[in-house]
């Protein structure tokens, strides 16, 4: 483990659980949760490998939760699952063979990159859906070397996930539209299962290596979980819009800050 164990305050656990929450909120409603968490922990020093490692196996009870939420869209869309599960986790593996691997001062100049990459992502998210039906009216009986560009697409968008991860879930609504899927219900439900596939086996690989902090894992765990509930809450009151921009805002802040904090 590269991180000493952090010590264990008030201020700390509060940060965390906080931070968990917002997380948890944000995703239920329009995504991008992890641009809180991820900085949240940096802030409290950690290692930043560690930290994402550690902020990637907290969201994984999330991931299972919504898997579980989409279960049966599921029956409908088996053919696709079984073609992109392959990607999403060998994709999964080497992105978190990959960070692990990563010196953390070179993945550390590389956070206000992904922070923003992941920003612009979710910014650009309701374009993106709204492309999805014309991509999926094109591709609607693709062809054996469509579906290898969407096979090859899934690996590096697995790689990425199990790398850092922000942001995947809108790239995975691509590459289902590339194939022809236009039920945002079935996409959604084959996002997550592949979602928690990717998160699963950089978690599992995570754990393996001593990469977590525990602590962080199971208070974060706790305010996601909270968080996720409080959302839907948050949806009605606020609208999805609204808080996808205050996201992107947060996001554009959180680049900022670590390009800051990094590059100066």
């Amino acid at each position: 483990m590269r991180d000493t164990l952090p010590p264990v305050t008030v201020f700390s656990i509060a940060v965390v659980l906080v931070a968990g929450v917002v997380a948890g909120a944000l995703n239920a409603v329009a995504g991008g949760g992890t641009l809180v968490s991820f900085p949240a922990l940096l802030w409290l020093g950690r290692d930043p490998v560690i930290a994402n490692a550690t902020n990637a196996v907290a969201i994984w009870p999330a991931s299972l939760a919504g898997a579980f939420g989409f279960r049966r869209e599921l029956s409908s869309v088996q053919r696709w699952l079984l073609l992109l599960i392959l990607p999403s986790i060998a994709g999964g593996a080497l992105g978190s063979w990959l960070l692990l691997r990563t010196p953390s001062n070179t993945f550390e100049r590389l956070i206000p990159l992904l922070i923003l990459g992941a920003t612009l992502l979710l910014a650009a998210q309701e374009i993106i859906t709204r492309k999805l039906g014309v991509l999926a009216e094109a591709h609607e009986h693709p062809t054996a070397g469509w579906v290898t560009f969407v096979f090859v697409f899934q690996f590096l968008v697995a790689l990425y996930g199990g790398y850092f991860g922000a942001g995947m879930g809108i790239l995975m609504l691509a590459a289902l539209g590339l194939i022809g899927m236009t039920d945002m219900h079935q996409m959604n439900g084959l996002k997550n299962i592949l979602g928690l596939c990717i998160n699963a086996v950089a978690a599992i690989y995570f754990i393996s290596q001593r990469a977590v902090v525990w602590h962080d894992v199971f208070l974060m765990a706790i305010g996601t979980t909270t968080g996720g509930f409080l959302g839907a809450r948050l949806a009605r009151r606020l609208g999805r819009s609204f808080v996808r921009r205050a996201v992107v805002v947060i996001g554009l802040a959180m680049t900022a800050a670590m390009a800051l904090r990094t590059w100066l």
